[in-house]
């Protein structure tokens, strides 16, 4: 008898990644409801959900192949942080290429502007970038978790919420407590943020 269904997410990817198949199939089938609502939520369209939903399950199944999978006991967690980063990307591809309708007009200006900042400007943002960075390092894990997904991969606190499994409200008040710390620490390290 097979009591795959029994087991919880951690045992079903040891399980699939030494070579059970049907352990994949019973994580597909326990999550696919909240992935792909959360996924629909966001692009509002069911061909472009469908779609993430299974380059989602791509992206997994290459991660634990190659066996590089280290999100022990965090499973959905990760799941979701895959979809969120695909549907980012899925928007940012159709940023890329305006579309106009036929009769709208537009300034073709508007397309040709030049975004090259100077050399010494990409140099100072870098500077910046690194001393953050060594002063992120600093602040409690939770802090950091909640930081990076709301700045870095721009989610909602309701999504930071699911994912982490905390309400909303400790969500923010994680988020409150990283920026204090994060000034107190720029403060202490003498970073300045602007050139």
């Amino acid at each position: 008898m097979d009591n795959s269904n029994s087991l919880d997410d951690a045992q079903l990817v040891n399980n699939y990644v030494n070579g059970c198949e049907k352990s994949l199939e019973v994580l597909v089938n326990k999550h696919k409801y909240k992935l792909y609502n959360f996924i629909y939520s966001k692009v509002l369209n069911k061909d472009n959900a469908e779609d993430l939903f299974q380059e989602t399950f791509i992206k997994v199944i290459k991660t634990l192949k190659r066996g590089v999978y280290n999100e022990e006991g965090k499973f959905l967690p990760w799941l979701m942080r895959i979809a969120h980063n695909l549907v980012i990307d899925f928007f940012r591809k159709n940023k890329r290429f305006p579309s106009f309708d036929k009769n709208e007009s537009y300034d073709i200006l508007q397309l040709i502007k030049d975004e090259n900042p100077s050399v010494e400007k990409l140099l100072i943002d870098k500077q910046i970038l690194k001393d953050l960075e060594k002063i992120i390092i600093k602040l409690p894990e939770d802090q950091k978790e909640v930081l990076d997904m709301r700045l870095y991969k721009e989610m909602s606190f309701k999504e930071i919420s699911e994912i982490t499994g905390v309400s909303i409200n400790t969500a923010l008040g994680r988020m409150r407590y990283a920026i204090i710390n994060l000034r107190k620490l720029i403060i202490e390290n003498k970073i300045t943020l602007s050139a």
